[in-house]
């Protein structure tokens, strides 16, 4: 049985809150809150989440005292696939509260914080060019 991360859709909209006024702990930055994050701009219609994510992410980073380095920080080819899995997850779920697609999410694969590394290589995936920009996966295509 998979934990329950989340018990509705204000948990989840509290933490994208806090992400986006920077005040979020950093060690609340967690995989289930990047996720959370991630559903909750994916559903608001007045934000466009893959074009905004990127300098978002930075900025929270650099209010957390964290710098964006070629090894540290913000994570192009990280941030872009796990939005194309978040998208691909709601899309899956029409009519289903946020944080019951949420909990799903987090109990499948991608619910493990190192589900990319069976569609990239560890090189691949953690080089300076995908750090900085979308790489393909050179293990297995993404199924979304």
């Amino acid at each position: 049985m998979h934990p329950r991360h989340f018990s509705c859709d204000a948990e989840i909209e509290h933490i994208a809150g806090r992400f986006l006024d920077h005040s979020l702990p950093s060690e609340a930055w967690t995989h289930a809150a990047h996720f959370a994050a991630a559903f909750a701009l994916l559903r608001d219609p007045a934000r466009d989440a893959p074009r905004e994510m990127p300098a978002l992410i930075r900025a929270y980073n650099e209010a957390c005292g964290k710098q964006n380095t070629d090894s540290s920080g913000y994570h192009d080819t990280i941030t872009l696939a796990s939005l194309r899995a978040a998208r691909a997850w709601l899309d899956a779920s029409p009519g289903v509260p946020m944080f019951e697609a949420l909990n799903a999410l987090l109990a499948s694969p991608y619910g493990r914080p190192d589900w990319l590394l069976a569609h990239w290589s560890r090189d691949r995936l953690f080089s300076v060019e995908a750090r900085r920009g979308w790489v393909e996966p050179d293990l297995l295509p993404l199924p979304f």
